[in-house]
């Protein structure tokens, strides 16, 4: 049996970047339908971001209270591993989306369960997990948002081994008594931390020099510096070859001919995206592709599909997606509206600008490391002509108040033809909330001479800014 309903948008996915699209498309007065064959609320609320930060959260309050005199006796002992991963589980919904899929009801977009797919220009068939076909016909746009999926190296008998991707090391219910992760990435230096705090131990497999290759190299340093110092083994420069299950055990073997045993291995080793059997065939693009698209999100070449997302590949991050679906769905709303020009340029309102420009992050390990904006080499490839400023957060009087023997480095990447900051990287605990600050002010592009005149309460970390400009004028 097969029904036929027509929207004005059509959105493929229901994590957080896809309830944003339709969210703004209710907004502005479309009608939306939203296409799920998972779980509304997608990868981040159930296997990413809020699971990981739930697991996270405990291990870095102990490593804070073991900073301070009053408290560093009592927080010795092992973290309560049960009662974490209970908790992680209520910030999961215990993987049920009631509540996700009430405030899709809430804003009026219609939900539909099943595989959805496209069938050439503005149609999608959805097949139900009972048979049951919908044909829905989208009068202005289709949003791809289906986002990524773990990638996995091709090693022959991978599959056999049953290797954890983030979704395992998220979702399970006990630690492994041994944890080989592979990868140098965000998910790894994250899950590393969190496992080895609850129980495991921990050894890190990187192909390439140190750790978070995407951030300033003194950022990894730090976080790999208390990985080991917390018990883990990080070893750099290396690569798996081969990896098989004997029994209960996983064996890995190594580049240089050796092995090593442990009872689970995770691949964090990137994303792939989730684009292989969604039916861009029938639109003439290739399938299993990410999606290249303009400032407004739209799909080039085409004038009615948009991919939002991680699916575009510009920036993998949650917030970044939400960020993009509020752009795009502004975008839409205007084009259905017949505006004759979008506002498209620089920092428009139809421009997704600070996907070049300003992109933040935070990895909630301990020491935390957050960033906005370029790195020093970034911003030396791009051609900027830019001076690179340092200081040490620890000399800051608010961090010797965090906690004793506070280590965390801060930088910010000066723009020295218009006296902006291009870029601001901050390493130490309790660092990712200094992010947004430094959001503001490279999205905002502020002068350097106006920010002598933003003034850091005292005695808080947030005096490092201070700093930073003093180093910067001597």
């Amino acid at each position: 049996m097969t029904d036929e309903n027509t929207y004005d948008v059509v959105v493929l996915g229901a994590g957080p970047v896809g309830e944003n699209v339709a969210d703004r498309a209710r907004a502005a007065g479309l009608s939306a339908a939203v296409v799920e064959s998972e779980l509304v609320g997608g990868e981040c609320s159930y296997w990413a971001c809020m699971p990981s930060k739930a697991l996270l959260r405990p291990v870095i309050a102990q490593a804070d209270a073991r900073r301070l005199p009053g408290l560093r006796e009592s927080a010795q002992g092992p973290l309560d591993a049960p009662a974490v991963l209970a908790r992680r589980d209520e910030y999961t919904s215990h993987w049920k989306d009631d509540g996700q899929v009430s405030w899709l009801e809430s804003i009026g977009a219609d939900l539909y369960r099943g595989k959805g797919r496209l069938a050439g220009p503005r149609r999608v068939t959805v097949t139900g997990p009972d048979g049951t076909e919908h044909v829905l016909t989208a009068r202005h746009a289709v949003a791809v948002c289906t986002g990524t999926r773990a990638a996995v190296p091709d090693l022959p008998g991978l599959a056999d081994v049953e290797p954890w991707t983030s979704r395992e090391a998220t979702s399970a219910q006990k630690a492994p008594g041994r944890l080989v992760v592979v990868g140098g990435g965000v998910v790894a230096a994250e899950m590393a931390t969190a496992w080895q705090a609850l129980g495991s131990q921990v050894t890190v497999l990187v192909r390439g020099p140190g750790l978070l290759p995407r951030m300033e190299p003194f950022a990894g340093e730090l976080v790999r510096q208390a990985l080991v110092e917390a018990g883990a083994e990080v070893r750099t420069g290396v690569s798996v070859k081969g990896v098989t299950r004997e029994g209960g055990t996983v064996v890995t073997t190594l580049d240089d001919g050796s092995t090593l045993e442990s009872d689970e291995i995770l691949f964090a080793t990137g994303r792939a995206p989730r684009t292989d059997d969604i039916g861009l065939e029938t639109v003439g693009l290739e399938p299993g592709s990410w999606l290249t698209v303009d400032d407004s999100l739209r799909v080039e070449g085409s004038t009615w599909l948009y991919a939002v997302g991680d699916v575009n590949r510009r920036a993998l991050l949650t917030h970044q997606g939400k960020y993009q679906a509020r752009i795009a769905g502004a975008a839409i709303a205007a084009r259905a509206q017949g505006v004759p020009l979008l506002e498209t340029d620089r920092w428009g309102a139809h421009a997704a600008t600070a996907d070049h420009s300003a992109v933040p992050q935070v990895v909630f390990t301990d020491p935390e490391a957050g960033s906005a904006g370029l790195t020093l080499a970034e911003a030396e490839a791009a051609g900027h002509r830019v001076r690179a400023v340092d200081y040490d957060i620890a000399s800051v009087a608010g961090a010797g108040l965090y906690g004793d023997g506070y280590r965390g480095r801060a930088r910010m990447i000066v723009d020295l033809d218009r006296e902006i900051l291009l870029g601001v990287t901050f390493v130490g605990p309790g660092v990712g909330e200094l992010v947004h600050s430094a959001t503001v002010a490279v999205a905002g592009e502020v002068p350097v001479d106006r920010l002598w005149h933003v003034v850091p309460s005292y005695p808080t970390v947030s005096e490092v800014w201070l700093r930073l400009l003093e180093t910067y004028r001597g």
